[in-house]
């Protein structure tokens, strides 16, 4: 049990155990398939940790400008670039940062190719293969109607010259069956481009880490997509399987209230500032030592400090009442929420610590007024 005093609040802590727990496993993986597993920093960015994540992973996928100097300066490595769009005042810049860049339709490429060729830069197409594994529309990047990679029928007799790469983002925490019917449908929408390539990114969302995935199967999945297309390198790039279930975010009670016969924790953390998936997705995120309402005798609905009146994290039941002071820690916090927090309202933001693994605790940032003041004019 981690000692909560030690820590301001709120705080987000990643546990360095854990993480390498998961990085091990994804080594596996690369070792086994032969494909080769990049970091996508949408989804865990936290530069801290990179000597760890860089002892298993070659290096990162970026979606912007800020995320590719992220890559270059703090990771190192390959720098797989891929964004909607690009614009003509930052290209030539992001030409210094990558090492491949994907293009999301064919006007882009025929607006920038040129320029990326003459950097010598390894570029590719995404595509839409047009599968729906994604059960929650904001998720879900497949859709007909997708702003994200170029239909097949846009490709029909080919991709222009000068494409080496493939790339396909498709999926969302979703299990090895996905994965299977993903490179189904590339071969199927445009096998006719495979022999032709370089390269193949499969993009992310291969929740590998999660309890009960069938890795065995992702493994048998990969290697005989591989040993069809021998030529190919073939790219994953989880986010959340990085840092999946790798930390908390570590809160207090700040006042105890009652509003409609409704009894109400007001934290110091906020759900639409520091962990705004439970507002968007939405989704219920867990509480350690509580359940649902009914569950346990004592149920509290937690809520944030913001102004927002919708600034509401779930209601959750304990054994015991709450007090002013105790610590609520949220758990699974580091992949795809660190990465979301605003300062809306002048919230202060959580710190960010490390419980190293010989149980030592660093408080690696902390954010104070000059972090708030800064982001505006």
């Amino acid at each position: 049990m981690i000692d909560s005093a030690t820590l301001p609040s709120p705080c987000y802590l990643l546990e360095a155990s854990k993480l390498r727990k998961n990085l091990q496993l994804i080594d596996q993986v690369q070792q086994a398939s032969g494909c080769t597993i990049i970091l996508a920093l949408k989804a865990f960015a936290m530069w801290s940790a990179f000597p760890m994540v860089g002892e298993y992973l070659l290096g990162c996928s970026a979606s912007s400008h800020n995320e590719a100097r992220l890559a270059r300066q703090h990771f190192g490595g390959h720098v797989h670039l891929y964004a909607p769009a690009y614009s003509a005042t930052d290209f030539p810049s992001l030409l210094k940062l990558c090492n491949r860049i994907s293009f999301n339709s064919l006007s882009q490429w025929q607006s920038f190719g040129k320029q990326a060729l003459s950097a010598h830069i390894s570029c590719g197409l995404r595509v839409n293969p047009g599968i729906d594994e994604v059960e929650t529309d904001i998720y879900n990047p497949c859709g007909r109607e997708s702003r994200l990679g170029i239909p097949p029928e846009e490709v029909a007799d080919g991709f222009p010259e000068g494409i080496e790469g493939l790339h396909v983002h498709a999926l969302c925490e979703c299990e090895a069956d996905s994965t299977q019917r993903l490179i189904e449908a590339v071969e199927q929408k445009f096998g006719h481009v495979l022999p032709y390539l370089k390269w193949c990114n499969l993009g992310g969302g291969h929740l590998m880490t999660r309890s009960g995935y069938d890795v065995d199967h992702l493994i048998d999945v990969l290697k005989t997509f591989r040993q069809r297309h021998p030529h190919l390198e073939i790219i994953l790039e989880p986010g959340s399987a990085i840092a999946w279930q790798t930390g908390q975010l570590v809160s207090s009670v700040l006042d105890l209230i009652e509003r409609g016969g409704i009894h109400i924790a007001l934290l110091d953390t906020s759900a639409t500032a520091h962990m705004p998936d439970v507002l968007e997705m939405p989704y219920r995120a867990e509480v350690q030592n509580a359940d649902f309402p009914g569950n346990k005798p004592y149920t509290y609905r937690l809520a944030g400090p913001s102004c927002l009146a919708g600034d509401v994290i779930g209601d959750y039941a304990f054994n015991q009442p709450l007090s002013v002071g105790d610590t609520i820690i949220f758990e699974d916090m580091i992949h795809y929420t660190m990465v979301k927090t605003t300062m809306f309202n002048g919230v202060s933001h959580p710190s960010i610590a490390i419980l190293h693994e010989d149980g030592a605790i660093e408080v690696v940032r902390e954010f104070n007024y000059t972090d708030y003041e800064m982001r505006l004019s």
